[in-house]
């Protein structure tokens, strides 16, 4: 009977002695780290077809118009946009141009190759 007993008392004390345990450790540290935040991109509205016609046809003049055109960001956290574009009757966008935040408004990135096409 004592036995009995015994075993009684030790399954009802060793979870209150784990339980103990556990509570004695102390807790671990998080270390802290700065995390570098990017800069602001420029407070620029989006490109949308209109100022992307109007920035090609003042970057290309002897080039023909600007048909249908879109534009997105280069990716994530970019301050590129990346446009792609199609000219004169041509209702596909088969060109593509990048255009950089500078001075306060949007500019082709290579204005050069971008009129060669």
């Amino acid at each position: 009977m004592k036995a009995h007993l015994l075993n009684k008392l030790v399954f009802f004390i060793a979870p209150l002695f784990a339980l103990a345990a556990c509570g004695e450790e102390p807790a671990a540290e998080v270390a802290q780290t700065q995390v570098a935040t990017p800069e602001p991109v420029a407070a620029l509205p989006a490109p949308n077809e209109e100022l992307f016609t109007q920035l090609y046809a003042e970057a290309c003049p002897e080039a023909e118009p600007v048909s249908t055109a879109i534009c997105r960001r280069a990716g994530i956290g970019s301050d590129e946009v990346f446009c792609e574009y199609g000219l004169g009757e041509d209702e596909y966008r088969r060109n593509d141009a990048t255009l950089t935040p500078g001075d306060g408004q949007w500019t082709l990135a290579d204005p050069e190759n971008v009129c060669a096409a």
